[in-house]
Order: structure tokens, then sequence, then C-alpha cells
């Protein structure tokens, strides 16, 4: 599996996201190119960062560069039209809003207003932008299967803001935190030049928030084949650089998924044997499975549970309420599950002397080695017909050949 994995150990924020990215082989031009619509240029330039060289970037307002005033950028809703109407891919739009929305909706719930009567420091929106199209588009570029942070630092003490003093991590901050998975801790240091350093910013925070699938207290099992660093802007006792490692993880794949559950009482066996061929052939499910259940009242019923890609989940519901006339369906608590990674195979068997061609499936671990091998039941059952075999002779036939051939 794919992994990208981040080490904030001195804090995260958006340029040194965006940093780490490009030091590990994203291409400027793919980022320089999409913020030009917003008339932004990216400054990239390596630093040293106690004995460690990094990307430090930077976005600079071409009007800003030329002395001409740049159009003002404050309110939340400026912000988002900016995005949907500039011209990007549908994929990095979608992110884009998404990290902002998670920002601004933060922002609201400590400010106690609506996101809608939000306003922005206009350069500081003019960078949010900056950082928010730079990462969707050096993620887009990488296309990792997986992405996983180790605990965050995010710094100490109190900065000093618009609002005045707010601890660290900032309120806008440990909101964005509180909905997901991710581990942070306090800490490690203090900036050289004074006794407090907010290492986790807001925008740092988001853009892990909705890229991150697992965060874990260590590194995972994986053999990394690039690292890249992207530098942050203060000084400390340690390198203040965000580590990014490109590699491939250890074990099992991981399927992200949403497990959907109902149960249905005075629906007959015929109608949930066509709701598993619906579901799986028509609606794209991963998996259906019914069980009877002595439900209330001690009638009898099924719990019908529906494993599913998370961007499907809310279709496949409404076909479950169509075929069935359940009116709800659960959406179970479940992030990831572990997958072997799944390869077809024709084989080709001699059984009584006669030369067939038999599908198989092969489970494999990330290391490659074979778990399991299945016959492809209605291949086997054609030959067996065929041959006038029993059907479990011809399984063992199969699936022999293919591990000693």
């Amino acid at each position: 599996m794919k992994a990208l994995v981040f080490e904030p150990f001195s804090g995260a924020s958006g340029d040194m996201i965006i940093g780490s990215l490009l030091d590990l082989g994203v291409k400027e031009s793919k980022i320089a190119d999409a913020i030009s619509v917003f008339n932004l240029e990216m400054e990239v330039k390596e630093v040293e960062k106690r004995g460690i060289v990094a990307k430090k970037v930077a976005f600079v307002s071409k009007s800003e560069k030329s002395a001409k005033r740049a159009r003002p950028l404050r309110s939340y809703t400026d912000i988002v039209r900016t995005i949907e109407h500039s011209g990007l891919s549908e994929e990095i739009i979608r992110n884009s809003l998404s990290v902002f929305e998670r920002i601004a909706d933060a922002e609201a719930k400590v400010h106690g207003e609506l996101k809608e009567s939000l306003t922005f420091h206009e350069i500081g929106a003019w960078d949010t932008i900056g950082d928010l199209i730079g990462s969707a588009i050096a993620f887009q570029e990488i296309r990792p299967e997986v992405v996983v942070s180790t605990p965050i630092s995010v710094g100490s003490g109190f900065v000093d803001c618009e609002h005045g003093l707010l601890p660290v991590p900032a309120p806008a901050t440990v909101e964005i935190l509180r909905g997901t998975s991710l581990l942070y801790q306090g800490g490690p240091f203090a900036s050289a030049s004074t006794s407090a350093s907010e290492l986790l910013t807001p925008t740092g925070a988001a853009l892990l928030a909705h890229f991150v699938q697992r965060s874990e207290p260590f590194l995972p099992q994986m053999r990394i084949e690039k690292a890249g660093y992207g530098a942050g802007s203060q000084d400390l006792p340690m390198p203040n650089v965000l580590r990014a490692s490109l590699g491939k993880l250890a074990g099992l794949s991981m399927d992200n998924i949403e497990v959907l559950e109902t149960n249905v009482d005075n629906v007959t066996g015929e109608v949930l044997g066509n709701l598993i061929e619906v579901l799986m052939a028509e609606e794209g499910a991963k998996d259906v499975a019914i069980a009877p259940v002595l439900m209330k009242k001690g009638r009898t019923g099924h719990i019908i549970k529906v494993i599913t890609a998370p961007q499907d989940a809310a279709r496949i519901a409404h076909r479950i309420m169509e075929e069935t006339g359940s009116l709800g369906v659960r959406v179970m608590q479940v992030k990831h599950r572990f997958v072997a990674d799944r390869e077809e195979k024709k084989v080709k068997v001699r059984i009584k002397g006669v030369e067939k061609e038999v599908r198989v499936k092969i489970g494999r671990d990330a290391e490659g080695n074979v778990l399991n091998v299945a016959a492809e039941f209605e291949d086997v059952k054609r030959v067996a017909n065929e041959l006038k075999l029993p059907l479990k002779d011809v399984m063992k036939i199969v699936e022999g050949t293919f591990f000693y051939k």
C-alpha cells in the first residue's frame, strides 16, 4: 500500500505541508499554474533549520509586487466564491472548500457567530487560498492510498492575536482537532526568542484533519522510498520542519468503508434475496449480509448489514428503503477495514484428461505473499457439470493447481 506519513514533531502549517510535499517530488509548476488564476505567485526556497535543509513556501500577490492594489478578499462568502469560480478541477475545488469549511466552522463556533458573517484578514485570506489550493494539488499529484500522521506537537504558552492573548493551541485549532482522530500533544519547546510558540496553525490542523486517515502514536512499519521536509518560520532548539515520508506499509492494505444497518420485518425472503443482488450488482456495495432476528413483541425479522464505500452510502441507504420499506438506515461507527490485495487470474487445469480454463481470486499481503486462493464458483460449477464431477472435487483440483503449478 502506497502510504504518505507525516511527522509533525515541530508542528504543522499550510506552507510546511506544501513544502514537505514539494520536497517529495511534486512539481512546483503544477501549483504555480493553478494559483495564477488567483493572481498569486508561489515563492519556494531552500532554508536550513538546525542542520536540516527544507523547502520554505510563501505566497505573494502579483498585484502587491507590482504596487497595484489587490482585490479585497475578506468575507467567508468572498473566499468560497473565489474558489468555486476559479475554473480549477472539481477535485481540487472540492478538497479546498472542504478544508476551508473546517476552518470557518471552527472560527464561527469559537466566536459565536454564523460563518457567513466571518471576516478574515485580507492578506491572511490570500495566504489561506494558496495553502488550500497548493495542498489539494500536491495530494492529487502524489495520490497516496493512505495518509498517516504521528502525534502533532502544538506548542505551548500564549499567543498575541487580534482578540488578545489566547492559549496554545488556539481555540479554533482545538475545535478543528476535536472532531477528528488526530493525536496531538503540547510542546516540545518554546521559541528561542519568546516563552511561547504556536506550532500548529488552524490551516495546518484543517489540512491534516481532511487528508489524514490514521493517527498513530509511533511510525508505522513501512519501507520508506522518499522523505521530504517543509520549513516553518520559527527559530526553535529543534528543527522547525515537517517531515513527510512516502513508501509502502507492511502488512495488509486498508480500505475506507461505512457500514449500513437496518432492521426489517414483514419482508419476504424473495424481496431480501433480490435486495442482495440489487445492492451488489447495481449499486456497487462491497458486501451484503442478512440475518434473522427476534424483534419486539416476539416478531421475527431480519437485520440487513451492508459494507460500502463512504461516497456510496447515502445512495445505497436510499435504495434499501425503496426495496424494503425501512424508514431508517443506521451508519455504524467504522473507520476502515484491513483487506488483502486482490487479483483475478485465469488458470488452465487438466481434469480427466481434458484441459479447462477457470478463474481464481488470489489474496496477497503487502509483501506479495499469498494468503488465500478461491476458485470462481460459476466457472467451477460449469466445469463440474461438463465433466459430470462433484463440484467440491473440481474446486480442490483448481485451487491445488494454482499452488503447485
